[in-house]
């Protein structure tokens, strides 16, 4: 280690390589090493820089840089990310104690993963799949639907939003769940010559009466919940659909291969005392 290139008080060189394996550890091929932790301009920012390779590919490797705010609290890169040896505990408390959409699998939230999704997002509907493969591999978890309807680009997204929580206070989350699926089956159909059709046909799936689901899609009560559960995915830095909350860990999940993602859930809930045999034979997608 070469003194001069750790100029700043804070962090530590053992306080970054333990942010980086509570963000990293899940991948047993990555490998780093913490090259500087420098002082900027700005008073108490520091700027670290690590050198990353694959060990797979020993020859090759890159550099990866972010900073850290004065409160030592965050790491800034493309985004605004918590720091520390356990940087996702505070989003998980607020997950177990807020993340109250329907829920299935297991009843206790020791391994919580929370799905925030658009109703009308074509993602979305891909995305069920690698859900009801995790929903296989994890029995031991619990998942949670969130409503994070997209209004701008997806205008039929709230009322879908809405008439699901309706579903659900009729028929509970396995009705909510019913529901979502048919929505997402019957997804081009929700236009303005279609859209109101396609609901009482996902509401009527559920086993739901599609009169009753429609009139309570218009009541205040109904739209604040969903608005409120999309509030929680913004508190949290959810900025599009699907992303997945493992334990307090945001991912743009749909985005990782699914093999990655169900050993990043293994690492993720072992690192926060929940016991987990990441075997070969577990239900990964095809």
């Amino acid at each position: 280690m070469n003194l001069k290139n750790f100029t700043a008080a804070s962090p530590s060189r053992e306080e970054v390589n333990s942010f980086l394996k509570a963000l990293w550890g899940y991948d047993e091929n990555r490998v780093w090493d913490v090259a500087a932790v420098l002082t900027t301009p700005a008073a108490g920012v520091a700027k670290v820089v690590v050198f990353v390779k694959d060990k797979t590919q020993p020859d090759k490797g890159q550099t990866t840089v972010f900073f850290t705010t004065p409160d030592g609290k965050h790491a800034i890169s493309d985004n605004v990310i918590d720091f520390g040896a356990t940087p996702f505990a505070d989003t998980r408390k607020v997950m177990q104690e807020k993340a109250d959409g329907a829920a299935r699998g297991a009843k206790g939230n020791e391994l919580l993963l929370v799905e925030f999704a658009d109703l009308q997002c074509p993602h979305c509907k891909e995305f069920q799949a690698t859900m009801d493969s995790i929903a296989q591999d994890f029995p031991m978890a619990k998942i949670v639907f969130e409503n994070y309807p997209i209004t701008e680009i997806h205008p039929w997204a709230m009322r879908a939003a809405d008439e699901g929580e309706c579903v659900r206070k009729a028929k509970g989350d396995a009705g909510f769940f019913t529901y979502i699926q048919a929505v997402f089956d019957g997804q081009a159909g929700l236009t303005n010559e279609q859209g109101l059709a396609t609901l009482a046909a996902a509401a009527t799936k559920a086993g739901a009466d599609p009169k009753q689901a429609a009139a309570c899609a218009e009541t205040p009560a109904i739209r604040a919940a969903v608005e409120a559960q999309k509030k929680l995915g913004v508190d949290i830095g959810v900025d599009q659909t699907p992303m997945l909350v493992v334990n307090g860990h945001v991912l743009p999940a749909s985005q990782i291969p699914y093999e990655t993602l169900r050993k990043i859930i293994a690492f993720q809930a072992n690192n926060d005392g929940v016991k987990v045999a990441l075997q070969p034979e577990l239900n990964t997608l095809k």
